[in-house]
């Protein structure tokens, strides 16, 4: 089965309303040539959605990675890429992160571009996590802590500390010198 092509930027325009303060979008009212059906179908089919959806805040289902999603032509779409393509006039090329790691917060100061790697160096401590420290982890061989990051496609081991605050501290001086603005210390 064919991929449904991407609605246009302009497309979006003409069907969204993007509130860059509250990162909320909203269905703009339609007209008939947004509808198929023949002419008395598409009246009244697009009666129906304006009555029912314009004015409404649009993608408000929570995606399963937790982003706000929805559809638009029957194309399945994430919020941020939307707000991305409606402010900046194209499609991103590659991700675009929140900058506060709150997936479904879609303020405009929160989107930033990122490539993969960026968008995993601002993730946040993982929910597996043993000491709940971000590039921390106990080894139990020797009862102490390990520190290590990964950056430009390498591991990097920091050490092996006596405290947990100890290879915390040197995560976070490694994160702010090896991923810069991307560094999320959580």
């Amino acid at each position: 089965m064919a991929k449904r092509p991407l609605p246009t930027p302009e497309q979006l325009r003409q069907l969204l309303r993007y509130e860059p303060e509250t990162g909320k979008l909203f269905w703009l009212q339609r007209g008939p040539e947004w509808f198929s059906d023949g002419k008395q179908g598409a009246v009244r089919h697009c009666n129906a959605w304006n009555g029912r959806f314009a004015g409404k805040e649009a993608f408000t289902a929570n995606h399963n990675q937790g982003y706000k999603d929805g559809h638009v032509n029957s194309c399945h779409l994430l919020a941020h890429r939307v707000i991305w393509a409606i402010v900046t006039g194209a499609w991103p090329e590659g991700d675009i992160d929140h900058d506060d790691t709150d997936k479904a917060n879609n303020r405009w100061g929160n989107l930033r571009p990122a490539t993969s790697a960026q968008n995993m160096q601002n993730k946040g401590v993982r929910k597996d996590s043993s000491t709940g420290l971000k590039g921390v982890r106990f080894h139990k061989p020797t009862g102490k802590f390990i520190a290590s990051i990964r950056a430009n496609h390498k591991g990097y081991y920091l050490g092996l500390f006596d405290l947990a605050k100890d290879a915390k501290a040197a995560y976070d001086e490694a994160a702010a010198r090896l991923h810069g603005d991307y560094a999320n210390l959580g």
